[in-house]
Parts: structure tokens; C-alpha cells; sequence
């Protein structure tokens, strides 16, 4: 498996990634906002737990969604038209990235390390990285976070401590990308909570040339003139 220089910022072609385990590309680097913003131009993203190398995937197929194709159950509608939550946007990344981190579910442990949240964070600084968080009553219950590059959004977790509060932030993020002429949302990999709300699969070709088609858009989505409390549903 090739490892990554420290001093170069490239990266070994998605298609060179292996099928077991799906998608392992390559291990080394460091986590700087330029090689991540160059890894996921390309369709990759880091994914190691505490202990291990830095390890680089970029897996096939590719879960993904359109923000017009997002599906809500009747229940999430509902929850939607009652607009429990109050929504905003990039008021509490650090927040919302310490609460994704904490181990939940009986889980031993999380993916998102204390060397994932300086990075992500320093990201965020660097106007690339973006939080929804569903506030109740001032108090954060929901949210995800995820890397806005191009016309394309990156997602990388959710959490809630109040039900449907991440459901509720997924739907917020996809009628704001939607109204931003985003094409694709990038959720990585497939489960049946995102299928839910309507992610499906990609072949890494077609992941492809929507990268190349929009990750460097000549008219990307300006995050910095987006209302930092967003419309009521």
C-alpha cells in the first residue's frame, strides 16, 4: 500500500484502491487543510482509529444523494412541518464535532479522533468545513457537519440527543444545497439509516466525473453569504 510523503500533497489514483478492505487507497500524510481539500477534490477522505496511521479511502460504490431527491418519511415530515428545532448554520461547528466524536450506541470507540477534530476544525477556520445544528430551547440537540468544495458538499457525521434532530439537520442541509444548485451530496458509505432518507450508490466512475465536473466549479457555493439561521420548514 503506498504510503503518502509529508512533503508532496499527491495522491495514488482512486482507481489504484483496494477492493478488501473496499477502498483503501493509502496510509501517511498528515491531516493540513491543503492535503484534505486535495484529497477530497479527488474523492477521498481519511478514515483510522486511534493508534493507527493516518489511512486514506475512497471506496466503491459511493453512497450518495441528489439534495432534490432527499426522501422524509411521514413521521420526519411531520416532525419538519412542526419545526421543532431552531436550524442554523456554522454557529457551533467545534460543538457539533465534540458531540459526533463522543462513542455512542455501546460502541468501544470512535472514528473521529482528538487528531480528526484539530484537523476538521482548522478546516473550518479555513471556510471549507460547515456545520447544521438543531438548537432547542438555545441548547444544541442535533446536527452534522461535513466539506463544502466546489458545488459539492462532502458529508462526514450526525449526531442527535433529541429525536429526528440529525434527520431534521439532513433535511435542512439538502433544501439549502438544493437551492445552491448542488448536484450531489458525497455520504461515503451506505447504511440503512441514509437509505432511509434516500441515498443510494454510485460506480466510482460516475463519482468521478461528477468530482471533475464540480469540485472546481467556476461558480462555487459562497457558504459565507448563507443566513446563519435558515428559514423555518
Amino acid at each position: 500500500m503506498p504510503w503518502l510523503s509529508i512533503n508532496s500533497l499527491e495522491f495514488p489514483s482512486i482507481h489504484t484502491a483496494l477492493c478488501e478492505p473496499d477502498g483503501l487507497l493509502a496510509a501517511g500524510g498528515d491531516l493540513s487543510p491543503e492535503r484534505l481539500a486535495a484529497a477530497y477534490k479527488q474523492g477521498i477522505f481519511p478514515w483510522y482509529e486511534e493508534g493507527q496511521p493516518i489511512l486514506w479511502w475512497s471506496p466503491d460504490p459511493r453512497a450518495v444523494i441528489s439534495p432534490n431527491q432527499f426522501r422524509a418519511s411521514r413521521s420526519l415530515q411531520k416532525m419538519l412541518r412542526r419545526n421543532k428545532f431552531e436550524v442554523r448554520l456554522d454557529t457551533a461547528f467545534n460543538e457539533v464535532i465534540e458531540r459526533c466524536s463522543e462513542s455512542r450506541d455501546n460502541a468501544e470507540g470512535t472514528w473521529i479522533s482528538t487528531e480528526m477534530k484539530i484537523a476538521y476544525k482548522a478546516l473550518h477556520r479555513a471556510g471549507l468545513a460547515h456545520s447544521i445544528e438543531c438548537f432547542l430551547d438555545e441548547v444544541l440537540v442535533g446536527g452534522l457537519y461535513g466539506i463544502g468544495i466546489g458545488k459539492l458538499f462532502f458529508g462526514e457525521s450526525m449526531f442527535h440527543l433529541e429525536t429526528d434532530a440529525s434527520k431534521v439537520a439532513f433535511a435542512f442541509l439538502c433544501r439549502l444545497l438544493s437551492e445552491q444548485q448542488c448536484p450531489m451530496i458525497d455520504c461515503q458509505l451506505p447504511n440503512a439509516h441514509l437509505s432511509s432518507l434516500g441515498v443510494t450508490t454510485i460506480s466510482r466512475e460516475v463519482f468521478e466525473s461528477q468530482l471533475k465536473l464540480y469540485a472546481d466549479h467556476e461558480q462555487p457555493i459562497n457558504w459565507d453569504i448563507l443566513p446563519t439561521i435558515l428559514s423555518p420548514w
